[in-house]
């Protein structure tokens, strides 16, 4: 768990398998702040020092939490990420509630959307005033799905100039897409992206495109969502497929897929969480976890050994990594952001 990689060309190392912050704000269901400490120390036991956070989980709760957690260990052996794109105002509980985009638990506030230099300056600054720490090592352009225009024209430049005064170590973009991540790559001088669950066991369109241009432009890859959203960690009927209650033809899909790792005795969640890293382009991987016990599962899962034979099983074509599939599949996600 405590291995590094360099993120691109930025002289940034973060760790293979970094914890994601979004269950510690709330996603799916609430998580007081106990086991929110609680599941932090458990990966920094477990090796881990990369943490990705934004202000988008829980309302700024989950920067909150991680700054807390910080407070009590050595700043410098910790990379951190956050994200811009949103930034956070106060609220009424039911502008709160109704601004809540599947987190629970979260304090009164709602998100406004801005991707203008000024924007990305003042998202920065509020982020490390709630997570009461100097700075953050890694800025991200968040979901900038429909804002495109302001995101390369202002968003972008504006992150460059942070990152050419010494503000900030390395930019990028998160997003549930590739598309526009590839342009993002073609276009600007980003140093990395996070891209969640568009490469995956049940979801590969990141390999088509966005991973070898990454490759060849020398652009950091960070891979979220390895679970889709949970199915890959448990395939029942409650789980969730992007964000989304999962699909029964996705459901069943997984259940094949579980059935092959199975049969080698290995769990599917150990080859989902390690199939990502097998990919030459990708610097490591981005898993969420809401209790101590969920980052000793994964743990486990990273540290277990998966044969070839099954990985020559799991890459075996199937019906889902077809293109139009995945558009199909993919609708429901909308916003919820790596």
């Amino acid at each position: 768990m405590g291995t590094t990689a360099p993120l691109g060309r930025s002289g940034v190392r973060v760790g293979r398998v970094g914890l994601g912050t979004g269950p510690l704000g709330g996603l799916f269901s609430a998580v007081d702040d106990e086991q929110a400490a609680d599941t932090l120390a458990a990966a920094w036991d477990a090796g881990i020092r990369y943490f990705d956070t934004a202000p988008h989980y829980g309302a700024g709760l989950a920067e909150e939490r991680l700054g807390a957690f910080l407070a009590g260990r050595p700043r410098a052996e910790a990379v951190l990420s956050t994200k811009v794109g949103r930034l956070l105002r106060p609220a009424t509980p039911a502008e709160a509630r109704a601004d809540a985009e599947g987190f629970e638990g979260a304090p009164d506030r709602v998100r406004v959307r801005d991707y203008s230099s000024e924007g990305v300056r003042r998202s920065l600054a509020e982020s490390l005033e709630r997570a009461g720490l100097d700075s953050f090592d890694v800025v991200l352009i968040h979901d900038p799905d429909a804002h495109w225009e302001p995101a390369v024209r202002e968003a972008y430049p504006a992150l460059a100039r942070l990152r050419e005064e010494g503000v900030v170590k390395a930019i990028g973009v998160g997003m549930n897409q590739c598309a526009m991540l590839s342009r993002f790559v073609a276009e600007t001088d980003v140093d990395c992206v996070l891209v969640a669950g568009r490469y995956s066991l049940l979801d590969r369109e990141a390999a088509r495109d966005l991973l070898p241009r990454c490759a060849a432009r020398g652009t950091g890859v960070l891979v979220g969502g390895v679970f889709n959203s949970g199915v890959l960690a448990a395939p029942s009927s409650g789980a969730h497929y992007n964000y989304a209650p999962v699909p029964e033809r996705v459901l069943r899909r997984a259940r094949r897929l579980a059935g092959r790792c199975a049969a080698h005795g290995v769990p599917l969640a150990a080859a989902a969480l390690q199939f990502p890293l097998r990919h030459p382009a990708v610097t490591g991987v981005v898993v969420g976890a809401r209790t101590a016990e969920e980052v000793a599962r994964n743990a486990e899962h990273a540290a277990t050994e998966v044969p070839d034979a099954l990985w020559d099983e799991l890459n075996e074509p199937d019906e889902l990594n077809e293109p139009e599939e995945l558009n199909e599949l993919n609708e429901p996600e909308g916003e919820a952001g790596p």
